[in-house]
């Protein structure tokens, strides 16, 4: 077991090295100056003032210099400063990082209990109306990208039912109820397609395990419907739902991008496509860097769990 983690540790390492060379590199390859466009409009006609920026800032060293400087810092703790706005990348972040992970747990909420119920009923169900509904609604899920659902909820919202999203975002400290009506749509609409996948897979895990003679055998001992769905046949089918629930963890990372452009929210998605933008090279490097760490560390939680829904899973044996 710690041999196997001790390994895992290893290659996250090798792997998050190679995503910040990968990061850096295409970053600075785009076309685009960042002194110009942190200075203004303005500074084009002052030449000595952009090369001076660029001096004070490090834009002037070689780029391996550059890389080396920022991983560094990363390294250390320390994850830069904003070219654009001077403030630090870690301000930046704790002012947006709520709503961002607020719209995450919703959306991998609904994920998770939305897609295992709807999948486990559609699989005991089997060749009813019940099932030829579930497996209807997760094909339109996987089918409808969550940008366009969002546009006709707005859209048909406001044309329908006069719904307009809240304007200005509310934290959820100042205001609870205010800022979960502001923060269930979008939750839902990234969480659509996710669920929608999580049913299929439960679908088929469930109904594989259903057929199983470990299953008939506690039918058969007179055991509880309800004791043979949760303990029999759920539970051994939980290893591959696991896996692709984590893996979702980084689809609503990178679905948050699109989801908090439209529904006008200020997260850290919204801020990634702004430092983008804006050529705003710590914020983008840094944003990037983070969404590695914790996709590679969530992976890595998943493998030892793993062990605990599945006894006959050893990890030392992978």
């Amino acid at each position: 077991m710690q041999h196997y983690v001790a390994g895992r540790l290893f290659a996250s390492a090798i792997s998050l090295f190679g995503l910040s060379i990968l990061v850096f590199f295409f970053l600075h390859v785009v076309p685009g100056d960042a002194a110009l466009i942190a200075l203004g409009p303005e500074a084009a006609s002052s030449p000595q003032q952009v090369d001076e920026y660029r001096r004070s800032v490090g834009l002037d060293d070689p780029a391996p210099v550059q890389y080396g400087r920022w991983i560094g810092s990363v390294l250390r703790g320390d994850l830069g400063t904003s070219l654009v706005t001077a403030r630090t990348v870690t301000s930046e972040l704790q002012a947006r990082a709520t709503t961002t992970l607020e719209l995450a747990l919703i959306a991998l909420s609904f994920s998770f209990f939305a897609g295992v119920t709807m999948g486990t009923v559609s699989a005991v169900k089997h060749g009813t109306l019940t099932d030829q509904i579930a497996r209807v609604a997760s094909v339109a899920g996987l089918a409808i990208p969550n940008f366009w659902l969002g546009t006709l909820i707005i859209v048909y919202g406001a044309i329908w039912f006069d719904w307009f999203p809240p304007i200005g975002h509310v934290d959820v400290w100042e205001d609870p109820w205010k800022n979960l009506k502001q923060m269930v749509v979008p939750g839902l609409v990234l969480g659509a397609a996710l669920s929608a996948s999580l049913t299929r897979l439960t679908r088929s895990t469930v109904l594989e395990a259903i057929r199983e003679d470990y299953v008939r055998t506690a039918r058969a001992k007179g055991l509880p419907s309800s004791v043979v769905l949760i303990r029999h046949t759920l539970r051994p089918s939980l290893v591959p739902i696991v896996t692709l629930f984590a893996l979702q963890v980084g689809a609503v990372l990178a679905g948050s991008v699109v989801i908090e452009n439209v529904f006008n929210l200020p997260g850290i998605g919204r801020l990634l496509v702004d430092s983008i933008n804006r050529k705003d090279y710590p914020v983008v490097q840094s944003l990037v860097f983070i969404f590695g760490v914790l996709i590679v560390a969530i992976n890595l939680f998943t493998d030892v769990l793993y062990t605990i829904i599945d006894p006959r899973v050893r990890l030392g044996a992978r």
